[in-house]
């Protein structure tokens, strides 16, 4: 079979005849084939290159295997190539330039797929080595080119030398064996100048890279600087316009305490509430897990629908106060005998970077980072815990209720209320010490009494118990895990809150959703609350189910909404609830519910006949000036109030806490460390006390009394199994009124 002559098995195009396999019958069949750009095509004729293409297959994903001295078979997806050549070196021929236009095909999807795809940053590090890479390979591939000139050196010599035996008379078995030697040597000088063209390519290429990654290199150094340069003006400006809102006078006055970022983004709402406005349906979006729904008014709800301007916050404690007479619900039913404060000291303007301090901190626990003052406001978690009472005259109500399921809807909008005061405060708690306690004695005022003992520090988790003379008791143990993810900081209370009413004996359960701060990196910090909160009367089975939707810029609903089904013990829907957990709460009751029409998810949505909602719940305005007092609430403000008789564990008593609020930051912070270090101390005694318990052979009988040397004891409470849930929690054992009483704190650790 007569060849044409091809080029060599390094170069793009490779063409040439070869056999392949057809069927059966007609067996092998000859055919010219060509390889070029990773394609390896075949034609019957090599006229038919010009108009007929019989095959094709793309070598960056085929697999190249030999069967025998002239066989080749590629595979690729469900294709398989039976090739025959006419000899073993034409054979090898093949197969080099295949596996080279294979690499090559390879390379290039992958150079493809770099440049589509965003190109990494490169920092100074990276291009030294990337530097120091390319020097190397370039010494690398002189030495190679040295040897290529060896190679054809000696192999010219050797082809010389083997030709000029081949003309000497020899006896005919030593003809043969030079033949054989000829055509190996042949064999090595194809494959070593297709080794020399590979070396080339991978030279050109290697260049070229270096090219392309000086570029990207470049690239990069200028975006950054650009970024930064940026990064630097917002900061600036962003100094600028607070400066300019502090100091205009007439802002403080004509604008509510919301910032100008959320009454931006509550303006849609506002101009939505207003176009239905003479609608008579009102709509609700479904929740997940539970059956879409659609609740239509019986009479005309334009009524309840008290205007409000964005720019008038009296305007709004007109319709706070009308609105609750209307709702017969009076709010604070007793005035205080005490006069608390209503102001603290404003909140120094010190500019510090959170960014400079958090960006060693992705995905660790929050409360193993140690932070600066400078990120918290002047209250401990133990006062944040106790913030949830803001809204105590809701249960004080639901103690009143005779129907369970009207109970149940206040208790919804008490445990929605909790997160009200959390709409503008992004600062951080402080992490109490173990063994810090807290109380907050409203009894004359209110009629409640709450007590706070941090029980854990790793992981820090507080016990928490309130009894009311108005008909109920609340308790929880809350364990705080959080975690830095980069772009925003995820809250999660762990634990399990229990709400009691004395005459009836309801008992409810439910946990708290996730918070989520955003913004850390750069933009103004803001809070989001998403999640679900399941309800539980453990007495009479109902429940309620409430949906926190997570916020999103690109959604036409209202910002923190809140939507929720109160359902009896059969599961049948008694009342919707409606509202926001930044402002307020409302419930429907429903007179008649029947099937819809299927929603675009394929779910059939439940369409409810309800009366005119009724207000559950309102949020309090802002005190007067708290965007500089942290925006605490009117509570919040009274909770770090010195008071006599508390105990020497009492948040109040917190030095550093106190040096904060009084804007001593920098002796706070010095302060807090060495607070921090007195804890470490302790810790360390209480371990040393156990090894030396272990030593003298006391463990066992404190083991055996009920007593742990390692483990702290928490002085108020005590661990007990919840029969509800079945979790191990701590609970309430008493004691510490009465030890307020006679003033005995001798139990009490030195922790300050």
């Amino acid at each position: 079979m007569g060849r044409v002559a091809a080029p060599s098995p390094g170069s793009d195009t490779y063409k040439g005849w070869l056999f392949k396999w057809t069927n059966y019958i007609k067996g092998y069949q000859r055919r010219w084939f060509v390889l070029s750009n990773g394609l390896l095509s075949y034609y019957r004729t090599q006229a038919e290159m010009a108009h007929t293409c019989r095959g094709t297959i793309n070598l960056a994903t085929a697999h190249i295997d030999t069967e025998d001295a002239c066989n080749i078979v590629l595979s690729s997806g469900g294709r398989t190539y039976h090739l025959k050549a006419s000899t073993e070196v034409e054979r090898q021929r093949w197969v080099t330039a295949l596996e080279l236009a294979k690499a090559k095909a390879i390379r290039m999807m992958n150079d493809q797929s770099d440049d589509s795809a965003d190109e990494e940053p490169i920092s100074q590090s990276d291009h030294s080595e990337i530097q120091g890479t390319l020097k190397t390979l370039a010494s690398k591939l002189d030495d190679l080119s040295t040897c290529n000139d060896l190679i054809a050196k000696h192999g010219a010599a050797l082809q010389r030398s083997l030709s000029e035996l081949e003309t000497l008379r020899v006896p005919l078995e030593g003809g043969e064996k030079i033949k054989a030697v000829n055509e190996r040597a042949t064999l090595f000088r194809i494959t070593s100048n297709a080794m020399i063209n590979a070396c080339r390519d991978f030279l050109d290429l290697a260049e070229s890279h270096s090219r392309r990654w000086q570029r990207v290199l470049q690239h990069e150094r200028e975006q950054r600087t650009h970024l930064e340069e940026t990064i630097e003006q917002l900061a600036k400006q962003h100094n600028s316009l607070e400066r300019a809102w502090r100091e205009a006078p007439a802002h403080a006055v004509n604008t509510p305490a919301t910032p100008a970022t959320d009454t931006g983004v509550s303006e849609r709402p506002r101009k939505e509430e207003a176009s239905d406005e003479d609608e008579d349906t009102e709509y609700f979006d479904a929740m997940e897990d539970s059956p879409a729904f659609i609740t239509v008014t019986a009479t005309d709800p334009s009524h309840h629908r008290l205007p409000s301007s964005p720019l008038n916050p009296k305007m709004k404690v007109i319709r706070f106060s009308t609105t609750l007479g209307s709702n017969d619900f009076s709010g604070k039913e007793l005035q205080p005998h005490r006069k608390r404060r209503t102001q603290i000291p404003e909140k120094p303007n010190y500019s510090l970077n959170l960014w400079s301090i958090m960006k060693n901190c992705i995905g660790k626990e929050l409360s193993k980072i140690p932070m600066p003052v400078n990120f918290n406001e002047p209250l401990s978690m133990l006062q944040r815990l106790t913030e949830d009472l803001e809204y105590h005259e809701l249960l004080d109500k639901a103690a009143r209720c005779e129907n369970s399921l009207e109970q149940m809807c206040l208790v919804a909008a008490f445990s929605v209320s909790s997160y009200s005061t959390t709409v503008h405060r992004t600062a951080k708690p402080f992490n109490p010490l173990l063994g810090e306690t807290y109380e907050l004695d409203r009894l004359e005022e209110f009629g409640y009494r709450s007590i706070c003992e941090q029980v854990s520090h790793h992981p820090p988790a507080a016990a928490h118990h309130v009894m009311s003379q108005r008909g109920w008791t609340l308790w929880q143990e809350i364990t705080i895990a959080s975690k830095f993810r980069g772009k925003y900081l995820s809250i999660m209370p762990l634990g399990v809150i229990h709400l009691q009413f004395h005459a009836s004996g309801n008992h409810y359960v439910w946990r708290k959703v996730t918070s989520t701060v955003h913004n850390i990196i750069v933009g103004k910090l803001w809070i989001d609350q998403s999640g679900d909160i399941d309800i539980v009367n453990h007495r009479t089975k109902e429940t309620c189910q409430l949906k926190f939707s997570p916020y999103s810029y690109f959604s036409r609903e209202v910002p923190r909404k809140v939507t929720g089904v109160v359902k009896d013990s059969d599961s049948q829907a008694h009342y919707i609830l409606s509202g926001t957990w930044d402002d307020k709460m409302e419930s429907a009751k429903i007179m008649q519910s029947s099937r819809g029409s299927s929603s675009s998810e394929g779910k059939q949505k439940t369409v409810y006949q309800t009366l005119t909602p009724k207000l559950l719940w309102k949020k309090y305005p802002l005190p007067e000036n708290a965007e500089n007092m942290y925006c605490f609430s009117a509570l919040a403000l009274t909770l770090n109030e010195e008071e006599e008789g508390v105990c020497w564990t009492d948040s109040r008593l917190r030095p550093d806490q106190r040096l904060m609020e009084a804007g001593r930051w920098d002796e706070a912070n010095v302060e807090k460390q060495r607070l921090e270090e007195k804890q470490r101390a302790r810790r360390r005694r209480r371990e040393a006390e156990a090894s030396k318990a272990i030593d003298e052979g006391e463990r066992r009988s404190k083991v055996q009394d009920g007593q742990d040397f390692e483990s702290y004891m928490p002085l108020w409470f005590h661990q007990r199994t919840d029969g509800l849930t079945g979790e191990t929690i701590y609970v309430y054992k008493g004691g510490y009124w009465e030890a307020k009483e006679r003033q005995a704190w001798n139990m009490s650790p030195d922790i300050f």
